[in-house]
Order: C-alpha cells, then sequence, then structure tokens
C-alpha cells in the first residue's frame, strides 16, 4: 500500500471538486486482516487480506448521492467522482442533507490518547494457527466433549481517514485480536454446543487459549440432557453474555433515524421514565482500548460522553446531521458511516451495575429460567413487542435444576425495561458493558 488512506481521501474530495460536486466528503479504509481456523487438530482455513476502499458522497444543492470502490487509481476516482456526480443530478432534492458548518467540527483530532492501536507486529500465522490448537486441545481434554466445531484466532488492523470541503480531516488507526472456541458434547440427538472467546485492542491483553477452551467445553457439557419447563409466567435472569441484546433493542428504539420514520416504540417517550429510577445508560466514546472509542463521528463532529438514560428518563435521541434537522434537533455526533450511506448509530454504552451477584439474584427470582443464549428475534418496532427462543437453565429455590432447551420468552419491552434488576458482572473493557439482568413476568412457552 502506497497511498495513505489521508491521502486517497484528499484526492478523492479533489476529484469531486473537479467533477463539479458543491460539497463533499470522503473515507479511506486501508486494512489488514487474518483469520486461522483449526478442526480436528489440523488447519482447516486460513485467510489473510489487504485491502483499500473509498467512500464519497457528494452534494449539489440538496441533493445527495453515495458511491464507493476500491480501485485507487487516479483515473479510477476521477470516473467514481464523474457517477457520483451524474448520480446525484438525477436524485430527489432533500432539505436536510448537508455537511456540518465548520465551527461545528472536532477540533481535537488525535486518537493516541484512545489507545486504540497496538503497535507490536502482527501475529504470524503460525502464532494464530498455535492459539487455535491450543484452545481447541483444552477443550477436548474435557471428559464428555465429542469434538470442536471451531477453533479460529483472528487479526485486523485498520487505517481510516476521513476529509469534507468544510476543511474537515481526521484520521486513526485501530487493531483488534481475537480468538473464539465452539465445542459439542455428547452424540447424534443428543449434542449440545456452546462456545467462548474473546476479542481485544490489544494482543496482550487477550484471554488465554486454555481458559478459552476450557470454559467453551464447560458450557456445552452443562447443556447436556435439555428439558423445557412448564408454559406459564416466571422472572427470566438474562445472563451477561447475552444481556446487551436486550439493551440493544431498547438502544435500537432510540435511533434517530427510526424515529424521523415513527418506526419506533420509544418515539413518544422522551422524557419519560423508561427504565427503574437510579438506573442510567451512558454513552462515553473517549474510552481508551475500547473498540468503539472514537474523538469524531463520520462527519467530523466531536463526540462527548452522554447520558442517553439518566436516572431512568430517556433523555434524547441518537442522532446524526440528517435525522437531527428532521426532528429539529442538534446532532448527537453520533453519525456511522459504511462506504456508501452515513446513519446514527451508538458507541460506547454502560448500563448502571447493581449492587448482587448473578447468584444472588438467582436466589431472589426462586423459580424462573435463567437464560444463557437465543436464537431469532420478532421484535415489533412500533409496539416494543417481543418474542425470542432461548436455552439456558431452569432455576428452582435459586438454583439450577436442569439445562432448558427449544422455549420461547414472550413479552413487551416497555414493560420488561422498566422491570429490570441489574446484577455486578458486567465486563468493563467490551463496548456495551451491561450485567445480567432480571426481568419479572415474562411469558414461556415450554411444555
Amino acid at each position: 500500500m502506497t497511498d495513505t488512506p489521508q491521502e486517497l481521501a484528499a484526492a478523492l474530495l479533489d476529484a469531486a471538486r473537479k467533477a463539479g460536486a458543491d460539497a463533499a466528503d470522503a473515507l479511506a479504509v486501508g486494512a489488514t486482516a487474518q483469520s486461522i481456523d483449526v478442526r480436528g487438530g489440523t488447519l482447516e482455513q486460513a485467510e489473510r487480506s489487504e485491502s483499500r476502499d473509498l467512500g464519497l458522497r457528494v452534494f449539489l444543492g440538496q441533493r445527495s448521492a453515495s458511491i464507493s470502490g476500491s480501485d485507487v487509481r487516479p483515473e479510477a476516482m476521477a470516473e467514481m467522482a464523474t457517477r457520483a456526480v451524474a448520480m446525484a443530478r438525477e436524485a430527489p432534492e432533500d432539505p436536510y442533507v448537508g455537511l456540518a458548518d465548520a465551527d461545528q467540527l472536532a477540533t481535537d483530532r488525535d486518537a493516541a490518547r484512545l489507545d486504540l492501536f497496538d503497535a507490536t507486529d502482527e501475529p504470524a500465522p503460525a502464532e494464530l494457527e498455535e492459539d487455535a490448537r491450543r484452545a481447541e486441545a483444552a477443550a477436548l481434554a474435557q471428559d464428555g466433549i465429542t469434538r470442536i466445531d471451531s477453533a479460529a484466532a483472528q487479526y485486523s488492523s485498520q487505517r481510516i481517514a476521513l476529509a469534507a470541503t468544510n476543511g474537515f480531516a481526521g484520521s486513526y488507526a485501530r487493531t483488534s485480536r481475537s480468538l473464539f472456541c465452539v465445542a459439542i458434547a455428547g452424540e447424534g440427538l443428543g449434542m449440545e454446543r456452546d462456545y467462548d472467546g474473546d476479542s481485544r485492542v490489544y494482543q496482550s491483553e487477550l484471554r488465554s487459549a486454555e481458559d478459552i477452551g476450557e470454559t467453551a467445553a464447560a458450557r456445552a457439557l452443562e447443556r447436556l440432557n435439555p428439558r423445557k419447563p412448564k408454559t406459564g409466567a416466571y422472572p427470566v435472569l438474562f445472563d451477561e453474555r447475552i444481556s446487551s441484546s436486550l439493551i440493544g433493542h431498547l438502544v435500537a428504539a432510540t435511533n434517530g433515524a427510526q424515529v424521523a420514520r415513527g418506526q419506533s416504540w420509544l418515539r413518544d417517550a422522551l422524557g419519560a421514565q423508561v427504565l427503574p429510577e437510579g438506573l442510567s445508560l451512558i454513552e462515553d466514546p473517549h474510552r481508551p482500548r475500547v473498540s468503539g472509542s472514537r474523538l469524531f463521528d463520520a462527519e467530523g463532529l466531536p463526540t462527548t460522553r452522554r447520558a442517553m438514560i439518566d436516572n431512568g428518563v430517556l433523555t434524547g435521541w441518537t442522532l446524526d446531521l440528517a435525522n437531527a434537522r428532521k426532528l429539529g434537533m442538534q446532532s448527537t455526533a453520533n453519525a456511522a458511516r459504511g462506504m456508501a450511506s452515513v446513519s446514527p448509530s451508538a458507541w460506547n454504552l454502560a448500563l448502571t451495575q447493581g449492587d448482587q451477584s448473578r447468584e444472588d439474584l438467582m436466589r431472589q427470582m426462586g423459580t424462573g429460567l435463567l437464560v444463557t443464549s437465543m436464537i431469532g428475534a420478532t421484535i415489533n418496532p412500533n409496539t416494543g413487542d417481543y418474542s425470542r427462543g432461548a436455552a439456558g437453565f431452569w432455576i428452582e429455590n435459586g438454583e439450577a435444576v436442569y439445562p432448558v432447551s427449544g422455549v420461547t420468552i414472550a413479552g413487551n419491552l416497555r414493560q420488561m425495561l422498566r422491570s429490570l434488576i441489574p446484577a455486578n458482572d458486567a465486563r468493563p473493557w467490551l463496548s456495551r458493558v451491561v450485567p445480567s439482568l432480571l426481568v419479572e413476568g415474562l411469558t414461556l412457552a415450554g411444555e
């Protein structure tokens, strides 16, 4: 790669000006990725890629168009800009599109303090393969594990640059190192599987392969011989591994694009109580060594820490510029960008933790379901009606008595979220720091 992402973004922006765009912004990403899969002690698959991708958004008055590509030759970028301008001429006018004003732009653009890039050498393929082998071997060493569905080690490095005709230019780099293992216990129709994994910005912080393999095996073995509980209404405890999905439904309903379209079950809830008193949902895009961190969003606005939900009360929507203008509000600097589109997205989130352990909440619930995995989802975006397949453990007298599989849990997100009781077991290094969550009175469809 001879041209840096900063140089490519600037060149693409220059091509847009020459093609006749009134305004434009450009994104350039240079990426390296490796993935190694091991099965049965032998190498199953090895992939390595190097890529450069470009995204361009052009404006002609109140008309706009976006285009993406990967050909970085000057003549190819000129053709890309010409096509984007031609597309914009045919687009309908939109009173809400446009770049940020110069005085809105982030001035702090040095991402070094976020510590998102591990400068140690890229791991050799043999190193990744060895990690995957060790995880697989650790899982297979546990009595009752019959095979490993997958053991995979991955590495990625990205350099990202954004430039716009309003004067913004910013860039940053990210790395990621991951290791996962999926173990299978039992035979035939009695097989059960479960997984464990870890992903970090810094390779040195990744959990050991042995820990990941052993944990995946233990989880699979616990799921053998599942049963179904009786259909009825019970409390449900969402394990920390999957509890962020529940908060994810809340976050989706506060997305400004959904609200502007009138397709959110929270569209009338601004300033209303949506979580129990004492619980807040904090967005902090400036956490070091966390994958969701950034100093500026995809439109060049400065990101800030904010309480999306403060003491249970919904304080605002997650907004980019266009959706903020539609709603008569200010952007919350949450514009996220793919190569050909810009839309609002929440960054790092943390829910207030409780003062009880998961085991304490199990004792509090008495009889009910501890959910450790989920499949499928039927969520009505307008009403918040919720239905998902689930597996986990049946709890009686505060103790797990047998594994559960093939049940459906249902409720309404408005009521569910108002009854949350959080544990204290969230993992602080994740982008979404959410503990186990106890919800009262959900409907279980079992036997």
